[in-house]
């Protein structure tokens, strides 16, 4: 066993750090109260509000105080933007990218700026200065007036990756702002007044930088390594906290034949100095990822007395399930990390040690295998039949591999909260199964069939123990932040459109409310003449639910006795990853599914097939009492099966040529999976007879 993780031969210990012995940094942690004036409300990200005025003894009493359809009634869009409350009023982007200015007492619009390049997602505002910082597509960063909404002054900044839908950071006359997306980003620094470059951090290093002999050849050239998620600053140390992104390279992000090393500073976390962007000390999470498992949330910075002695912490992690709680004056690890070794696959050049913290992670870190027929769902992290499975960090070549908690799970990119009350951090997170292989697109196969939930968990930062854990019906890990409060409420949103209040100090529910929408942004509290209220942007995006989620423009806010009712409720998320084609009636094809083949345009493919929709049709639909036919070709060459999941109606194996006939006298869906490859996956619906 190696002990500690791989650093740079010692640069941390070689770096002077300005600050490091100053007392605990109480400026950077210090408590939001009457303004919510930050996407992550202060400088650590805490998501915290010393507001009191709602507590367990009245939450019930919380209604809507207000709702403004910011976009007048628009349905559509990735909506992922939290607002933010400054002296009463709400600062927030829609799904177009435009942003509103909302009277936080009246829900009334003071002003609206309309984006002019075209819509754009975007997650959060800064307000700071007399202004509000916005970005637009083609690498715009906008100031507007913050009274008037009127442009103050636009800067377009090309060639350091795309400056798009990251939320802009205020702090003391400089604005920073990642970029996302591309082949190669940076973090970026600008003054505030003029919006001038003031200085930048690759993600990818370059020969002759820190970190520049961690990638092969020129595959720094297109390692990705975006830093797509805000950062978190502390004042007294001088110094940025910023996550940067999973390693891509020329061919996909599972495919690390041509980057050999480590590839810093892909999957890290990297403290600079605010001022300069010099390099201070780094951590990285996954060497050399082939998963997309990068730990991109916003870190939030906690002090926290461990062993007796008061550290300055930052918590980081996300998607592996696993918080690296590190000293953010050096990086080091007061609660120790180890270096373990993992399997290899030399033509992937994996890195032979990951870094593993020594409490453990507060999600599992490996599928089950449930036998089909038993309970359903079953599991959270159930493994859809036929698959390979892996634990985290299991290599792959040409075979799908699957893992959990998947480049979806974990808890990728939502927000955190730390409880000044409870001393906790808490977090949402998904069960999302994924099956990686070069034969995949992209980062990944989500498989057809599998649910996707989540949860929360209640960790504690001076142990990295886990205090509780709440499994939900949905998954949390797409932009549903958290909110906690003094009084030890914790509100979170849900994909449904239910806002929830639970009690910090053991998940139990005590409040809900429907806000027509799915939520994937934070909830935030402000205050107005001595009254508390709690606001929140409903507006739905596309990850992990697609298009079943529902969307919206709805800005709430809420107080104790307030007179707005909820919204209708929309139709729930499909929690189940959907199969790739469209309903096609049994009628059309004698009640028949051809195994291994392909279905277009109302014909069945004439090749064998191992695709996801090798399904003809992918999504067959019946009334009960049918009788459907799977058939194997005759023409085929390998023996294909149907594998219904998780019901286990049948399991059979069919040379090319055989058939096999099932009577559906239920409603309901049923998946089904191919045994010779288990990414072929197709869906009887069986409808009321």
């Amino acid at each position: 066993m190696v002990r500690r993780r791989d650093l740079l031969a010692g640069a941390v210990a070689a770096v002077a750090l300005a600050g490091a012995g100053q007392a605990p940094a109480t400026a950077a942690t210090r408590r939001s109260a009457r303004n919510f004036p930050k996407v992550g409300g202060n400088l650590a990200n805490q998501n915290y509000s010393a507001l009191d005025g709602l507590r367990r003894g009245n939450v019930r009493r919380l209604r809507g105080a207000w709702v403004n359809h910011i976009e007048g009634g628009l349905m559509a869009g990735n909506s992922q933007s939290t607002a933010v409350a400054v002296d009463g009023v709400l600062y927030v982007e829609s799904a177009v990218g435009n942003v509103v200015a909302v009277d936080g007492r009246t829900g009334a619009t003071i002003w609206k700026y309309e984006q002019t390049r075209g819509s754009v997602t975007r997650r959060g505002v800064a307000v700071g200065a007399g202004k509000v910082f916005t970005c637009a597509n083609d690498n715009w960063l906008i100031a507007l007036d913050q009274k008037t909404g009127q442009v103050v002054w636009e800067r377009q900044h090309n060639g350091y990756g795309n400056l798009e839908k990251v939320a802009v950071t205020y702090h003391d006359g400089m604005l920073y702002c990642g970029t996302n997306d591309g082949p190669r980003g940076a973090a970026l620094a600008f003054n505030a007044d003029d919006g001038d470059l003031v200085w930048h951090f690759w993600g990818t290093a370059s020969p002759g930088q820190v970190g520049g002999d961690t990638w092969e050849g020129d595959s720094w050239q297109t390692g990705g390594a975006t830093p797509w998620m805000h950062c978190a600053i502390d004042a007294e140390l001088g110094l940025v906290y910023w996550t940067f992104g999973n390693a891509r390279g020329s061919k996909s992000s599972q495919d690390g034949s041509e980057r050999g090393g480590q590839n810093l500073f892909a999957n890290s976390i990297v403290a600079m100095d605010l001022k300069t962007g010099a390099y201070r000390w780094h951590f990285q999470s996954i060497h050399h990822d082939i998963w997309d498992m990068d730990n991109v949330m916003a870190p939030v910075l906690v002090d926290a007395r461990i062993s007796g002695r008061m550290r300055k912490l930052v918590v980081y992690g996300s998607k592996t399930g696993m918080y690296y709680i590190l000293d953010r004056a050096d990086g080091s690890a007061p609660l120790g990390i180890d270096e373990l070794p993992v399997p290899q696959e030399p033509r992937q050049k994996t890195w032979p040690t990951q870094p593993f913290p020594r409490q453990g992670g507060w999600t599992e870190l490996k599928p089950v295998w449930q036998p089909l027929g038993t309970e359903i769902p079953g599991a959270p992290h159930r493994a859809v039949p036929n698959y390979t499975i892996g634990s985290l960090f299991t290599p792959h070549w040409d075979e799908p591999i699957l893992t959990i908690p998947g480049h979806g799970g974990g808890a990728d990119w939502n927000h955190q909260s730390y409880s000044h009350s409870t001393r906790l951090v808490y977090t949402g997170f998904g069960y999302v199964a994924a099956a990686h292989s070069l034969t995949e697109a992209s980062n990944g196969l989500r498989p057809p069939g599998e649910y996707m939930t989540g949860g929360i968990v209640a960790v504690d930062p001076s142990t990295n123990r886990m205090r509780w854990k709440k499994n939900m019906p949905y998954s949390l890990a797409h932009g549903n932040g958290i909110l906690t409060t003094a009084t030890d409420l914790l509100f979170i949103g849900q994909p449904d459109g239910n806002l929830l209040c639970l009690d910090a100090r053991d998940g139990r529910e005590l409040w809900r409310w429907q806000t027509g929408a799915a939520v994937s942004s934070s909830p935030i509290s402000y205050e107005i003449d001595g009254e508390q209220y709690l606001a929140v942007y409903a507006g739905g995006t596309g990850i992990p639910y697609g298009n079943s989620a529902p969307r919206g423009d709805h800005l709430w806010a809420f107080k104790l006795g307030g007179d707005v009712p909820p919204a209708a409720t929309p139709p729930a998320p499909v929690i189940r990853r959907p199969v790739s084609g469209g309903p096609v009636d049994g009628s059309a094809v004698n009640n028949t599914v051809v195994l291994a083949r392909t279905y277009q345009n109302g014909q069945v493919g004439t090749v064998e097939s191992t695709a996801v929709n090798a399904m003809a049709p992918t999504h067959l639909r019946v009334p009960a009492g049918t009788t459907v036919t799977f058939v194997n070709p005759p023409d085929n060459v390998h023996v294909h099966g149907a594998t219904q999941f998780f019901e286990g109606l049948f399991d059979v194996r069919l040379k090319p040529g055989e058939s096999f006939q099932y009577t559906f006298t239920k409603p309901g869906e049923y998946f089904f999976n191919d045994s010779h490859s288990p990414r072929p996956t197709g869906k009887i619906e069986v409808l009321p007879a």
